[in-house]
């Protein structure tokens, strides 16, 4: 008699199997998940989301301690490698001891870009038969789905942009440039300083014709990464599809266009690209810390092409737009309360950006909630003693009543004088609280400043302004225009 064969101890082997794949599969995402945070707070938001966060998990073979990460295209995978592999692997390595040796490259499921020849075998010039292969490309490019908004923040939108005298004319701007009618110029130049929101204004941009045009193709790169692509693809013999891809974008956003610099091959094909986009209706977005013309090592035509649209200007914020930003921030901590002396204190005194002021915020709120202290003028003092000092310029107290005196035409020696007559006394209060306010003077050294004053009538009076601060218009429209002309 034939005993039938027992199936179910391999069975039961076969089920472990996949229950431990399973397990691996899912120790290993929460191994990145660990990973890619402690890599989005130490390369900033831009960096991890252009080139880490796209980085899929692959597998992991135990035998070799080789762990595969994918990327969607040879570009990424060839810039991760150079610039961060030896952070990749120390960052498994100490996750899990196991891997040894981490592999980066495209992914296998992704569909490459066929390379372009012509009819006899030949790779294809850039004339008319190169504007062929282009099309060719570019109509690939659109099959294979380039249609995304990878690397917009979707914080930064405009409802979330707060605005003032010292930005609405790029938030106007960037606005038109983001709707469904064409706009009357193009391309946008945004120019501001460090921190000031010219980033903000375009990812907003973005994010709004996106909603407008669903299926539209965004490029939003730095001007680093466009150098370090034209020279990649330039490497690997790649530059038909490299301009294929520019040119099948509806919207280019490139920013820190300050930084396109050396290379005169590369500036030349972005200034072919932006005559090309022009050419069919598109639109772009450029932003830089400095006007076109300011712009180091750039030929004159680049800088004509990127100064033929608009020009609009970010101006530093000033108090009421710094005091307006915080108390939009405010509304994400609620019920979490913030006194408004405390505002009136970061807004005054963090003045060098938007971005400083708006991180001297969160660390403040920050340590409150880990500490279960009450947010404070005292708290803050203590705990942002290196944002304050890095914003803090050195006014004087001869500054300051100098000032003053302008502002309520009176003589200068009325700050030291014994008068009494109240068109004397209250400025000379004015001034003393300013110099409270804005320099790190004590009382006593303030009272000295004054003709010698006792400290207690220095208290006495920043007390009185900050009163009348709160009950009179009048005065506190006075001291904000003196504030603003000590800080400008």
């Amino acid at each position: 008699m034939v005993q039938k064969a027992d199936f179910s101890g391999a069975a039961k082997r076969k089920q472990d199997g996949d229950v431990n794949e399973d397990m691996e599969a899912v120790n290993l995402a929460a191994d990145w998940s660990d990973i890619s945070q402690g890599l989005r707070k130490d390369l900033g938001h831009q960096l991890f989301s252009q080139w880490i966060r796209p980085i899929q998990l692959g597998g992991f073979c135990k035998d070799t301690g080789t762990l595969d990460l994918y990327l969607p295209t040879e570009f990424s995978a060839n810039w991760v490698q150079d610039r961060f592999a030896d952070r990749l692997s120390l960052a498994w390595k100490i996750a899990r001891s196991e891997v040894r040796n981490v592999r980066i490259q495209v992914h296998p499921g992704r569909r490459q870009l066929p390379e372009l020849r012509l009819d006899d075998g030949r790779r294809p010039a850039n004339d008319g038969a190169g504007a062929s292969a282009l099309a060719m490309a570019a109509n690939t490019l659109g099959d294979a789905g380039f249609t995304s908004s990878v690397g917009l923040d979707p914080s930064l939108t405009f409802a979330a942009f707060v605005t003032g005298e010292a930005n609405i004319l790029a938030c106007n701007a960037a606005q038109r440039m983001a709707a469904t009618e064409k706009p009357q110029f193009s391309p946008l130049y945004l120019k501001a300083a460090t921190g000031q929101g010219k980033t903000h204004l375009l990812h907003a941009i973005g994010h709004a014709y996106l909603q407008a045009h669903p299926r539209a193709r965004i490029f939003y790169c730095s001007a680093e990464r466009f150098m370090v692509e034209f020279v990649q693809a330039l490497k690997q013999n790649q530059m038909i599809e490299f301009k294929a891809r520019l040119r099948s974008f509806d919207l280019l956003l490139v920013d820190d266009i300050q930084f396109i610099i050396g290379k005169a091959s590369a500036q030349e094909e972005l200034l072919y690209t932006i005559d090309a986009l022009l050419a069919e209706g598109k639109r772009l977005v450029f932003a830089a810390d400095r006007a076109p013309q300011a712009l180091d090592g750039v030929e004159p035509r680049l800088l004509s092409r990127l100064s033929m649209g608009l020009v609009a200007d970010i101006q530093p914020a000033d108090i009421e737009l710094r005091r307006k930003i915080l108390e939009s921030k405010l509304t994400k901590f609620a019920p979490l309360s913030v006194p408004d002396d405390v505002i009136d204190f970061l807004a005054r005194t963090i003045t060098r950006n938007v971005r400083e002021l708006v991180g001297g915020l969160n660390k403040l709120i920050a340590y409150a909630q880990l500490t279960g202290q009450e947010v404070s003028l005292q708290l803050a003092e203590e705990q942002l003693t290196d944002i304050l000092s890095a914003n803090r310029r050195r006014i004087t107290i001869d500054e300051i009543q100098r000032t003053v005196c302008q502002f309520y035409r009176i003589d200068r020696a009325e700050m030291s004088s014994k008068r009494r007559a109240r068109a004397v006394v209250r400025p000379r209060q004015v001034a003393m609280y300013l110099a409270k306010v804005l320099t790190p003077r004590s009382y006593p050294e303030i009272g000295r400043k004054f003709g010698g004053r006792d400290h207690s009538t220095v208290i006495h009076a920043v007390r009185l302004i900050e009163d009348l601060r709160q009950r009179d218009a009048d005065m506190d429209g006075d001291v904000r225009s003196l504030l603003r002309q000590l800080e400008s």
